[in-house]
């Protein structure tokens, strides 16, 4: 098992706490992840960490595909991996409708076509087998048509990148899921139920046949985010969890848009799932939280006393799930998740 550390993204203001994250890298954790919305990028402060620490991974939890071009991506991935020794690990995620067309102000089009087109061109691009040309239903290089000067031509890069940099995609629809298996090396699922890998197991396994070569889960990385919190009061330590959850099931999204509230009904929750939304979209935002269910949140995350936390650590450890990213920045949840799984 490997420990990743979650910093997210900024609030009104961008600060990195750089004493959490060397604390972390000091405890054996393999991986910080930054994240972006429509404020802080996640390349940014990642810079920022990895010019101030030595063997931490530097993952991003995730980069927009939408807001950047493939080259440009590979272009950040293959800097960021030279100047850091090699240690970054590039997360990407088609962020959803919401923020593609009202942040970035481009059409969301088709995630599933624009994940595997993506990736496609950043490895030819680190590959650096011939120069680049491409030419999908989403992405052409070079640009052809109306508004180009017919001048483009195929660039190789001048910069020699790691061909077996790794790649991770977020999802959590089994078609999303799939896609990950079959073009990424890991998937980050936001957040799972460890005991319950049936939901990504038929996704999974028709991502690894469709790509061929004997791909599996001995070639494939887990990496969901986990919430910590570590107190005696059960109930005060899941309450961050449940409003990070009302956010996402209950808001993240239209009605009949909102693929968080599909995951939770995947995950079990069809009638809290219904009632969460409709109390969030209502404008009654603590009604929804205080309807989430305890059960959802001791499902996903490591919340309550020390002993709680170690014997739930346990389905942790009997899963699939190969890195655990932690969120949460109590020094000695991070001090107890390293005495145990490292």
């Amino acid at each position: 098992m490997r420990l990743g550390l979650l910093t997210g993204y900024s609030g009104a203001k961008l600060t990195v706490d750089i004493d959490r994250v060397k604390h972390a890298e000091n405890l054996g954790f393999d991986s910080i992840w930054t994240a972006e919305a429509y404020g802080s990028d996640a390349i940014s402060p990642l810079a920022w960490i990895g010019a101030q620490t030595s063997t931490i991974k530097l993952g991003t939890a995730i980069m927009q595909m939408p807001g950047r071009t493939p080259a440009m991506t590979a272009m950040t991935a293959m800097s960021m991996d030279s100047l850091s020794g090699g240690r970054f690990l590039l997360g990407l995620g088609p962020s959803g409708p919401q923020v593609v067309e009202g942040w970035h102000g481009v059409p969301y089009g088709k995630p599933l076509t624009r994940t595997r087109e993506y990736v496609k061109i950043i490895r030819q691009i680190l590959a650096r087998e011939g120069p680049l040309e491409f030419h999908g239903s989403m992405y052409d290089i070079p640009a052809s048509g109306e508004g180009t000067t017919g001048l483009g031509k195929p660039l190789k890069s001048i910069l020699h990148g790691n061909p077996d940099l790794p790649i991770f995609t977020a999802s959590i629809s089994p078609n999303g899921v799939a896609c990950s298996a079959e073009v990424a090396d890991g998937l980050i699922p936001v957040w799972m139920n460890p005991e319950r890998m049936d939901i990504f197991e038929p996704a999974l396994e028709k991502g690894f046949a469709k790509a061929g070569g004997g791909k599996g889960m001995d070639d494939f990385r887990i990496a969901p985010f986990v919430t910590c919190v570590l107190g005696d009061d059960v109930e005060q330590c899941r309450m961050p969890v449940k409003m990070m959850l009302a956010l996402y099931v209950g808001g993240m999204g239209a009605k009949g848009k909102n693929f968080y509230n599909d995951y939770a009904i995947r995950l079990g929750y069809e009638g809290d799932a219904a009632q969460i939304q409709d109390l969030y979209l209502d404008g009654k935002k603590n009604e929804a939280v205080a309807a989430i269910p305890d059960s959802l949140v001791d499902e996903i995350a490591l919340v309550g006393p020390k002993e709680r936390i170690v014997d739930r650590l346990a389905a942790w450890k009997e899963s699939a799930v190969t890195d655990m990213l932690i969120g949460g920045g109590q020094p000695e949840a991070l001090e107890l998740l390293a005495e145990t799984l490292l």
